[in-house]
């Protein structure tokens, strides 16, 4: 198999397909990393402060408004 041609969101949800010529060996590395040196408690902490900020980035936005194309 090439690399190239796998799509990895596809091919590899039940693992990897590709094995040692995965691309993102790298990552998948750092990943495991972060899993085994992160407390769950501090994984939630790091998902609510996302949410947080994803959520004021929605409220101090302008609101955005949409016109039917036969008027209103």
């Amino acid at each position: 198999m090439n690399p190239a041609d796998i799509n990895c969101a596809e091919a590899c949800v039940n693992g990897c397909v590709l094995g040692d010529q995965c691309p993102n060996l790298e990552y998948r590395a750092q990943a495991s990393q972060f899993i085994a040196s992160t407390s769950l408690d501090d994984m939630l902490a790091i998902a609510e402060e996302a949410v947080r900020k994803k959520t004021l980035e929605r409220v101090s936005e302008a609101p955005q408004w949409v016109f039917p194309e036969d008027g209103i």
